[in-house]
């Protein structure tokens, strides 16, 4: 299966990984969750409990929330996950491009990107 994989600290990179549910854990370093954050046909995989284990913020969702720990993108159809369109992965490529950092402060996280946005979350 096409994907984006979105490791912290990192640009974003495609890999092809199988279509198995212990590939897409492995991947994730954990159990799986599958959340719809975009209108676009396309899901974002992460370990279900990476803020629990303590893995490193990696990005924010603009106004959602922030995956910790390494995260794929894929796409999905009417059932299941399929390989991510390529105009798709250039997209997400884009959005995700830049690593983030991010601080506590009063108002909440401070998330930094490396093109100079700010976004508080909490």
């Amino acid at each position: 299966m096409k994907v984006l994989i979105v490791e912290p600290r990192q640009t974003p990179r495609r890999a092809d990984i199988p279509h198995t549910l212990r590939d897409m854990q492995q991947t994730v370093g954990g159990y799986i969750e599958i959340i719809r954050p975009f209108d676009d046909p396309v899901v974002l995989v992460c370990d279900e409990e990476g803020k629990l284990k303590g893995y490193e913020l990696n990005r924010a969702i603009v106004g959602k929330d922030i995956i910790a720990g390494t995260f794929f993108l894929a796409g999905i159809d009417e059932e299941d996950l399929t390989d991510l369109p390529d105009d798709l992965a250039e997209k997400y490529e884009a959005l995700f491009r830049s690593p983030q950092v991010f601080f506590r402060s009063p108002r909440g996280i401070l998330v930094l990107s490396e093109d100079g946005t700010q976004e508080v979350i909490g």
